[in-house]
Formats: structure tokens, sequence, C-alpha cells
């Protein structure tokens, strides 16, 4: 427990002295964030900051379910287009088709879904068609690439 403030100390000196030792002590070192800048140092001033964190921390939405669940399904696609292998897409799709199916079979409160599932093969096929494009574009000496050198003809 802390000291009791001696009388005739003002609270203000009082507790940057407490502060201050325990500084020194390195009571302040082991704490999570330290020597990192605040997230929210450049933002400006809100009078709900700390509802708002509290929301955030407990995963609190303040979208609507179904909306929220359009715009994870556009997280997904996102997510598949930065993918690195078919295993990658294929689970990405699957998780996000598995809470799109629950949302159809027993619809969300609020705004509509207006959202199917994923056809799993054809989303494969498009990524990698990208991907294929993708390289042909880093490598153009590619054979049957349109940037390739063409031999003359006969």
């Amino acid at each position: 427990m802390t000291e009791r403030k001696p009388t005739g100390v003002s609270i203000e000196s009082w507790v940057d002295r407490q502060i201050r030792e325990a500084a020194e002590r390195g009571e302040f070192e082991n704490l999570p964030g330290y020597g990192k800048p605040l997230a929210s140092l450049d933002a400006p001033y809100d009078e709900l900051w700390w509802i708002k964190g509290k929301l955030h921390r407990e995963g609190f939405s303040p979208l609507p379910p179904s909306l929220a669940l359009r715009k994870e399904a556009e997280d997904a696609r996102e997510a598949v287009r930065a993918a690195r292998s078919e295993r990658q897409v294929r689970d990405v799709l699957t998780v996000i088709n598995e809470k799109i199916g629950k949302a159809l079979r027993m619809p969300p409160p609020g705004p509509p879904l207006n959202l199917g599932t994923f056809d799993i093969e054809a989303e494969v096929a498009t990524w990698r068609a990208d991907r294929e494009a993708a390289e042909d574009r880093r490598n153009p000496e590619t054979p049957g690439s349109p940037l390739a050198p063409r031999s003359p003809g006969p």
C-alpha cells in the first residue's frame, strides 16, 4: 500500500514524487506498450473514446450482424487475392462459406444479407489465372506471352 500524503505537501508534488521514484525503480518498464507511441496520439479528441475502445476490446461491432458479415466477405475476397497458395484460398473461402451458410439458414437481425456462398472452385480458378497473368507480366520472355520476342517467320 502506498504511504499517506504528508500534511503541508501539495497533492501534485507528492504524486509527482511517487511517479518519479517508481520510474527510477523501473516499475513502469514491464507494462504493455512500454516505449511505444500512443496509438491515438494524433487522432482528434472524441468524448466517447473509452466506450469505443471498450467495445473494440470486447469484440462488439458497430454494424448489424448482416452488414458485418458482408464486410467480412469483402475482407475474405481481399485475403483470397493476397493468398500465396491454393490451400490458403480454399481455407479462407471455406471459413466464410460456413458463416454465410449459417446466416442463410438463420438470418441475422437487421438489413437483408444479400449474400451467397462463394463458388470455391471458380474462385480458385480465378486466383490461379490472376497469378499466371501476374507472372507473365513479371517475366515477359515466357513463351506464349504477348511480350515475348517472336521469331521471324519463313
